[in-house]
């Protein structure tokens, strides 16, 4: 299997997950840890409707991790998968847990963190290496975040930046 086509298959994961985000209401951010050659967990953007900023997609799979395969966190070699680019928040706590590669569908305009500069940080962060994928299966995020936006069933991030950004995309 190609590489590009590996990344597709997880991203389509992270896809299913967001479609069950949007579907209970939620920002349709949805993600896939990958690792040992196969998806260890998923998770699903919670609690937006009340504003909560800490339950997000990337946060909450790395708390499945946690709870589910102990061993594996801080394990070389894992791949998140994610319907839209981590903010500055899921970002660090990604690097800090060992999660190098990042692969994501649909640019963060608003609030994406992975292109901090972590050589011009504090020594903890300046010597990690981090792959970035961008817009795999673009197009296929897109639509969910336009669905997103286009329902303003509960107001969340629709007078934002990242809203008209996304509503204006073809």
């Amino acid at each position: 299997m190609t590489e590009i086509r590996m990344h597709e298959q997880y991203m389509e994961m992270a896809l299913d997950e967001a479609r069950l985000a949007l579907a209970r209401g939620e920002f349709p951010v949805g993600c896939v840890i990958v690792g040992d050659g196969g998806m260890l967990v998923s998770g699903g953007r919670q609690n937006s409707a009340q504003g909560n900023e800490l339950d997000h997609a990337e946060i909450v799979a790395l708390r499945r991790l946690a709870a589910e395969h102990p061993h594996k966190v801080g394990q070389s070699g894992l791949v998140l998968y994610s319907t839209m680019e981590p903010c500055l928040m899921c970002f660090s706590t990604l690097i800090l847990n060992n999660v190098h590669t990042i692969v994501y569908g649909y640019e963060d305009v608003m609030g994406g963190g992975t292109n901090l500069v972590l050589h011009n940080l504090k020594p903890l962060y300046a010597t990690m290496r981090v792959e970035i994928v961008p817009a795999i299966l673009r197009q296929e995020c897109l639509q969910l975040f336009k669905s997103f936006f286009q329902d303003n069933a509960d107001g969340y991030w629709h007078d934002s930046l990242l809203a008209r950004y996304t509503l204006e995309q073809e």
